[in-house]
């Protein structure tokens, strides 16, 4: 596989792309993306799939992923408000290659966790990140 990468990584298209990969990188982006890659869902059925999730991230996600055009937000006209969340052609295209990262991150799980060991062992602190 040959990779390209541009001489000038502080240009627009880099740093448009930059803000895409950010977004779709996201740790609650990635599990909205797969908990509506199957069928659309109501904001509860959302929240109740994505343990830790609150509210507020939950509300900021899928703005963000709805104004980026991966998630379509409908509203329907009935008492009490009804709302669902379903993925666009654009998102379900997102769905393969988050689906392959899962998988590359299974199966190098115990390689990662080995060089984190190393790397701690040989360090006076270890670094310990917030996930």
């Amino acid at each position: 596989m040959t990779v390209t990468i541009p001489h000038d990584i502080q240009s627009s298209d880099c740093q448009r792309v930059s803000q895409v990969l950010a977004r779709v990188g996201e740790k609650w982006s990635i599990l909205i993306v797969m908990t509506l890659a199957s069928h659309p869902h109501r904001f509860s059925e959302i929240k109740r799939r994505i343990n830790g999730i609150s509210q507020r991230m939950l509300t900021l996600c899928l703005r963000g992923l709805e104004r980026d055009g991966l998630v379509k937000r409908t509203v329907y006209p009935v008492v009490p408000p009804h709302v669902e969340y379903e993925l666009t052609p654009l998102g379900h295209s997102l769905t393969e290659p988050v689906i392959a990262l899962g998988q590359w991150a299974q199966q190098h799980i115990a390689d990662i966790d080995a060089a984190r060991a190393a790397f701690d062992a040989a360090q006076e602190k270890p670094i310990t990140l917030d996930t």
